[in-house]
């Protein structure tokens, strides 16, 4: 008997597996905001990839330079070797990003995903300042490999390295202990660094996400930011930004911190750098601070030049205005919508997280955002939980995805919610009875 597509990955694919375990469906074409599985379901995508395809699928300006870049014999494969495709990249991303942001950084490309990113980060830190720990923030994710492992919060994917996760010490993010502005995690921290008896050495870095993804959407305050920079100026210790899944315009502009008129001195970015999902990350350093040896971190595949051309094209959202301009509007009818849901549906005693293209509610039912997820890809919208109970469903639609695509994302989450509200209600009749 002919075993089809799910049955073959079920069997011959690691345990490891979890997205097909979310969306158990075969997915056979993707454009813009929408999937389409080989039944010819359709599907709205508000996943994006977890943030790698801010820009949708199979963006039509990318793929016609992609295409014509391979049947030209384009270089595939030069690691840091001397490329056009390279070069040009590199020229766009100062001329459109940089230098209109008064922004001065170095460009390394430290291999292809956002853990490598991270890594060469706290490598260099480490390196530059002669310090070995680094903190870090309750509920952050910064990657897999055990440099950034050892900086990450959850309790899951830590006692997954296996061994003990050390030289990093975790502080509490802004509002970790609650809502309210009753405790300032920041005096707190400071006096860590204050007390020669704390424990805590002063650091290498702090590397934080002004919004957690992963972490459950938790978004800090511009303040709280700025607070956090001048104690980093104060003490000598590097501010390392991890932008990998909130920025390239995910929460509003390109870089998530720049609300917040700060300039960090490492940036970590990966995901959506590379405009179509292909794999680039960009370590953005401080010209003060790149004392790499030649060679001292390298990668087979740092020089990825297929995501180079696609990359170079995805800046020309950027060139116009209009387009930033574009995100920040829809984002306030999302911040809208998920408030109105929250206010039409206090049976799911939820509340509004995270900022930009990345909010989401909070629940404080056990498995309502989970069921909420579910009930959503049956409805054909796909969408993910974050946060260490999953008690987050979160809006991740491209950023440049079109109004009626937003509009019917947001009726088919509303209809999860009431499902949702209903099964709910059911099981605790069945149960009482």
């Amino acid at each position: 008997m002919t075993k089809n597509h799910l049955e073959i990955i079920e069997e011959h694919e690691s345990c490891v597996r979890s997205y097909v375990r979310s969306f158990p469906t075969v997915f056979t074409q993707a454009r813009g905001y929408k999937m389409w599985n080989e039944d010819g379901k359709e599907y709205i995508d508000f996943f994006s990839g977890a943030g790698a395809l801010n820009y949708g699928h199979n963006e039509p300006n990318m793929k016609k330079k992609l295409v014509e870049y391979i049947l030209d014999d384009g270089i595939t494969h030069s690691l840091d070797k001397a490329t056009e495709a390279k070069s040009e990249f590199l020229h766009k991303f100062h001329e459109v990003i940089l230098q209109p942001r008064n922004l001065d950084y170095k460009v390394m490309f430290p291999g292809p995903t956002g853990t490598n990113t991270v890594e060469s980060a706290l490598k260099l830190a480490r390196k530059v300042t002669g310090r070995t720990e680094v903190i870090s923030f309750t509920n952050g994710f910064h990657g897999m490999t055990i440099g950034a492992l050892s900086v990450t919060g959850n309790s899951m994917k830590r006692k997954g390295a296996g061994i003990p996760l050390n030289h990093s010490v975790t502080m509490p993010y802004d509002q970790f202990v609650n809502e309210s502005d009753e405790m300032d995690t920041l005096a707190y921290l400071e006096r860590f660094l204050d007390d020669n008896g704390s424990g805590v050495s002063i650091p290498a870095a702090i590397i934080l996400e002004t919004v957690q993804g992963e972490g459950g959407l938790n978004a800090a305050r511009f303040e709280w930011l700025n607070k956090l920079d001048a104690i980093c100026k104060k003490w000598g210790i590097l501010l390392i930004i991890d932008d990998v899944q909130a920025g390239v315009g995910r929460t509003g502009t390109f870089f998530s911190f720049e609300p917040a008129n700060i300039k960090p001195d490492i940036v970590c970015l990966s995901k959506s750098i590379g405009g179509y999902g292909l794999p680039l990350a960009l370590t953005l350093i401080n010209p003060e601070l790149d004392k790499w040896k030649p060679g001292e971190h390298n990668g087979t595949f740092r020089g990825n030049n297929h995501a180079f051309i696609t990359a170079t094209e995805a800046l020309s959202y950027w060139e116009d205005p209009k387009f930033e301009k574009s995100i920040q509007d829809k984002a306030v009818k999302i911040t809208d919508f998920l408030t109105n849901m929250v206010e039409k549906y206090p049976e799911m005693k939820g509340f509004v997280k995270g900022r930009g293209f990345m909010q989401g509610i909070s629940s404080d039912i056990d498995g309502f955002s989970e069921k909420v997820c579910e009930n959503a890809f049956n409805h054909g919208l796909i969408m993910e939980t974050a946060g260490g109970h999953d008690q987050v469903f979160k809006l991740f639609p491209a950023i440049n995805i079109a109004e009626e695509g937003l509009e019917k994302g947001f009726e088919l989450i509303e209809r999860s919610i009431k499902d949702t509200i209903k099964q709910m209600k059911l099981e605790k009749e069945t149960v009482t009875n």
